[in-house]
């Protein structure tokens, strides 16, 4: 990967969980609605791309493009996806969550990637086997176990994301392809997100959460990963993105005061080091990417 695309790696993961947080902060906080929520953030997001494509024109890979599928099927995915994301955030921490949906979004993407031919390495497979057992680790029934609802919808938050990255390993121009997706996304959702969102109710600060979730982490985030995700592998990017719920943790510990328990620290350093295994150059052995 060159150097700026390990930027867009960078910003795109940071993206992600700032999602969480602003999510959670705004959802988990009572400062607006999920259904309100899900709105301004998919209908903000798409504003600011539509925005960023007049302003600096992009070469688009087809006049429908979907980054890589069909027609429409990224913004069914992404449908999926911030549906499922934004109920579970009524019943989990932005923590849990975030271990949830990238725990789900690796079975996804590795699946994939093996029946489409990719070979790991070795330690690729020791690296997945630690972020697995760091998943198992946090999801084993007890005491500080997250809600079982919570925690599917995230999970199946987490499978719409993963189909969402496999589309746009085909992106040739991610500003105008997410900018694509975001607008058919809203297209799709705002009668359902409308009926559920009737009568508003919430605060300024709860509208400025969900619109920087938006505008921001969501659509300046999402860029960044499709510029980046045509030189990933499907099993790299879903490695890679267990990050995410390392950052998040941290990110809730400080600023939502989400507690850090024992079983959240164990499973996040099992995470991390699948990822150090997976992502280091000193671990990576030869791959075939078919």
């Amino acid at each position: 990967m060159t150097a700026a695309q390990n930027l867009c790696v960078v910003a795109a993961l940071a993206g992600f969980a700032a999602n969480s947080l602003l999510t959670r902060a705004g959802i988990g906080g009572g400062l607006l609605d999920a259904a309100s929520f899900a709105l301004i953030r998919i209908a903000s997001g798409a504003m600011i791309l539509r925005l960023l494509v007049a302003v600096q024109p992009v070469r688009r890979s087809s006049p429908t493009s979907s980054g890589g599928g069909p027609p429409w099927l990224a913004a069914l995915a992404l449908t999926g996806y911030l549906a499922a994301f934004t109920m579970a955030y009524t019943r989990i921490g932005a923590a849990i969550g975030a271990l949830l949906l990238f725990g789900a979004v690796q079975v996804t993407m590795v699946t994939v990637g093996l029946v489409r031919g990719e070979r790991p390495a070795r330690m690729d497979w020791l690296g997945a086997a630690f972020a697995v057992a760091g998943l198992l680790v946090l999801t084993l029934p007890g005491v500080a176990a997250p809600d079982i609802l919570g925690a599917l919808l995230m999970m199946s938050a987490g499978a719409c994301w993963g189909a969402y990255s496999l589309l746009g390993r085909g992106s040739s121009a991610p500003l105008a392809d997410t900018a694509v997706n975001f607008v058919r996304t809203s297209l799709l959702c705002a009668i359902p997100l409308g009926v559920l969102a009737w009568p508003p109710h919430g605060s300024v600060t709860g509208l400025v959460l969900a619109t920087a979730s938006g505008t921001l982490a969501s659509g300046l985030g999402y860029t960044f990963w499709y510029a980046a995700l045509p030189a990933l592998s499907a099993w790299r990017a879903a490695i890679l993105q267990l990050i995410v719920p390392v950052l998040t943790a941290g990110g809730a510990w400080l600023l939502l005061s989400e507690p850090i328990t024992p079983r959240l620290l164990v499973a996040g350093a099992l995470v991390a080091l699948g990822v150090w295994f997976t992502s280091s150059p000193r671990w990576h052995g030869p791959r075939s990417t078919g």
